[in-house]
């Protein structure tokens, strides 16, 4: 059996690694040729822990491989980004070329999954832009069991979190959706072969919109905790005080917030739930927009910071601690705290210093002379005005005594 992967960014690259490392040959797909050329080196261009020592193995044993477009296999996997529209809606141009990629080398009895986040119907999409190629082969037909297509096609959306996706793949439960329940058992063989949790089958409409779901959650939990910050700074209440307290309740569990919400995910799905039912989804829209304006409260609590100086702002040095959307991580994607430092370095600061320990190159969106990425204790020593935007171990740990004196706004609650 031959898998193929389709885009090998952080979900498709670990899944590809995990199947290598069962001994399956994966051949993994990528339109970029330094991830290629990084991962037949046996070498990983994310930041995610252990991959890098399954990646490693599998290449030098030869179950894992990297092209720059598909050729023939037995089951295809497909991990491609969907993001959407400047006006939310879903952009699925990535999944479309893949499928078009894809149906080039089909062959009767393949298999075709797509794991990317997709808003209800992108599965039945794929297999339509598929079938459009290769009008010899038959597909599933939706809720069909009795028709023998020659291809299968199922969603299964992962459900990781950046940072333990490696033992994540393996130990949480996986929603199955085919096209067909035929579909889906297909898919459920290969997912067994490395998952150790549960693997549920269900259609692809509503393993599609489960995914959704499950983000969107977490979404309208996160704008609770958020709201919140903005209600305590309005009664000069201490907020993480606060939740602290009401968590004491034995049924009450609120998050903690912070500048926003960033990563593909929580920051992305609920918009897909929006464009398909604008109508019905109005507390999930209402959190993405709670979520969405956070970042201009942390600008005013710089605008604040700066009037406490007695300084003009041409005078004053400011640091950005943490660029990441999550800890611990190098992943930038609709990071709030990515946006707030764009937003931050052009708005007059004599200097922007930037620290962000995961990554060694200055991210797009800083191109005046006096923004630069530096160490932390650089960074602390030099700027007047300190905005910690993410929570790396890092900063936890540093010594508080450096920050003396200088203008503090914690907007994760690390040192509050």
């Amino acid at each position: 059996m031959i898998i193929s992967v389709i885009g090998l960014g952080y979900i498709g690259l670990p899944t590809a690694a995990i199947l290598a490392s069962k001994g399956v040959k994966v051949v993994g797909v990528d339109i970029d040729q330094d991830t290629v050329d990084i991962i037949n080196q046996g070498k990983i261009h994310i930041i995610e822990p252990d991959l890098d020592i399954l990646v490693h193995n599998a290449v030098q044993n030869n179950y894992l491989k990297a092209i720059t477009s598909p050729e023939k296999a037995d089951i295809f996997i497909v991990a491609v980004p969907s993001p959407f529209k400047d006006n939310y809606e879903p952009d699925l141009s990535h999944i479309r070329l893949a499928a078009k990629a894809i149906a080039a080398v089909l062959q009767k009895g393949n298999l075709v999954i797509l794991e990317s986040t997709s808003p209800v119907g992108a599965t039945e999409k794929m297999m339509e832009w598929m079938k459009e190629s290769r009008p010899d082969l038959s597909f599933p037909k939706f809720g069909d069991n009795e028709f023998q297509a020659d291809i299968a096609v199922a969603h299964c959306p992962e459900r990781v979190m950046p940072g333990q996706v490696v033992l994540e793949l393996v130990e949480n439960d996986r929603v199955i959706g085919g096209v067909t329940p035929q579909c889906a058992e297909s898919a459920r063989k290969l997912y067994k072969i490395f998952v150790k949790a549960d693997c549920l089958i269900t259609d692809c409409r509503t393993a599609e919109l489960s995914k959704l779901v499950e983000n969107s959650f977490r979404d309208v939990n996160i704008a609770f905790a958020n709201e919140l910050s903005l209600i305590s700074d309005k009664l000069s209440i201490n907020v993480w005080e606060l939740i602290k307290l009401a968590n004491r309740h034995p049924r009450v569990n609120i998050l903690q917030p912070g500048p926003g919400v960033g990563g593909h995910c929580i920051a992305v799905d609920p918009w897909f739930i929006v464009d398909s039912a604008p109508d019905e989804a109005k507390l999930i829209r209402t959190a993405r927009l709670v979520n969405d304006s956070k970042p201009f409260f942390i600008l005013n609590k710089v605008n604040q910071a700066v009037q406490t100086t007695g300084k003009d702002i041409s005078e004053l040095s400011i640091a950005c601690l943490g660029l990441a959307f999550k800890p611990d991580i190098d992943d930038l994607r609709e990071s709030p705290a990515l946006s707030i430092a764009q937003k931050i370095g052009s708005i007059g600061f004599n200097s922007i210093f930037l620290v962000e320990p995961n990554i060694d190159f200055m991210p797009k969106g800083f191109d005046n002379d006096n923004i630069v990425l530096i160490g932390l204790d650089k960074a602390i020593k030099k700027a007047d005005i300190i905005v910690l935007l993410v929570d790396h171990a890092s900063f936890k740990s540093m010594d508080l005594s450096l920050i003396s004196g200088k203008q503090v706004i914690d907007t994760r609650g690390i040192w509050s």
